[in-house]
C-alpha cells in the first residue's frame, strides 16, 4: 500500500507499507532476550526457559529472572490491546484494554561480552536500558505495521531500485536519506557514462547533431 510519493530530481520515490515484514525478535540480533506470556498472543521471544505458570505474578517471575541473571538489567513490558495491539515499557492510561505481559531484560555478562565492556558503571547501564527500549520500540513498530520500503521509479517509468524493512516513521527510519542517494547515484553514474560516450564521439568526430544530450541515452 502507497503511503506517499516525493519527486527528487526528476525521479519519483514512492513509499509504500512493507506487507511481509521481518520479526525482530526472530530474524535480527538483539542484546535483550523478551520473556512475553499472554492468552492470545504469541509475543517476544521463543526458548527463554519460562513458564508463567511456575511463578506467582510477574514479581516472582521477575525475581526468577535475577536469580538467573544477577544484577541483569530488567524492565517490564507492557500491552495495550484495542484495535490491534501496541506496547511499551511504560504502561497504558487505560486499565481495561491494557497491562503488563512480561519482561525485556540483559545480564550484566552478556553486556560486558557485547560491548567490549570490562566494568558496567551506572552511565553504561542507563545506556543499556536506552538499548533494551528501543529494542521494544522497534517491536512495537513491527506489531503496529508501521514497517516500510521505497521504490524509486526513473523519468521514463522504469524501476531503478527498491529497498525494504525500515521500521517506524519513514522521515526519521533513514528510508527517505537512502531512496535520495540512489538518485544521486544514478544520476552520477549516468552522467559518468555520458561523458564516456561524449569522449568517444568527439574522438571518432561525430557530427553535434547525433551527440545526444545527457538523460537522452
Amino acid at each position: 500500500m502507497s503511503v506517499s510519493t516525493k519527486l527528487y530530481k526528476g525521479y519519483t520515490i514512492k513509499v509504500e507499507q512493507d506487507d511481509t515484514p521481518m520479526n525482530p525478535r526472530t530474524e535480527c540480533d538483539n542484546l535483550g532476550t523478551m520473556v512475553c506470556f499472554h492468552t492470545r498472543y504469541t509475543l517476544g521471544d521463543t526458548g527463554h526457559g519460562y513458564d508463567s505458570r511456575d511463578y506467582k505474578g510477574w514479581e516472582g517471575m521477575k525475581q526468577a529472572i535475577l536469580k538467573d541473571n544477577p544484577d541483569a538489567v530488567i524492565l517490564p513490558v507492557y500491552m495495550y490491546d484495542h484495535s490491534g495491539i501496541t506496547i511499551n515499557t511504560t504502561g497504558f492510561s487505560c486499565p481495561w484494554d491494557s497491562g503488563q505481559v512480561g519482561f525485556i531484560f540483559l545480564s550484566l555478562y552478556d553486556a560486558r561480552k557485547q560491548m567490549h565492556w570490562k566494568v558496567v558503571t551506572k552511565k553504561r547501564r542507563a545506556q543499556l536500558e536506552s538499548y533494551l527500549r528501543g529494542e521494544v520500540e522497534v517491536y512495537d513498530q513491527y506489531l503496529r505495521g508501521e514497517v516500510y520500503g521505497y521504490e524509486v521509479i526513473a523519468p521514463d517509468g522504469e524501476e531503478l531500485h527498491s529497498c525494504w524493512g525500515y521500521y517506524g516513521d519513514p522521515d526519521e527510519s533513514g528510508l527517505m536519506e537512502e531512496a535520495q542517494g540512489q538518485v544521486d547515484w544514478a544520476i552520477k553514474d549516468a552522467c559518468k557514462s555520458h561523458f564516456s560516450k561524449l569522449k568517444a564521439w568527439i574522438k571518432n568526430k561525430v557530427e553535434l547533431t547525433y551527440r545526444l544530450p545527457c538523460g537522452a541515452l
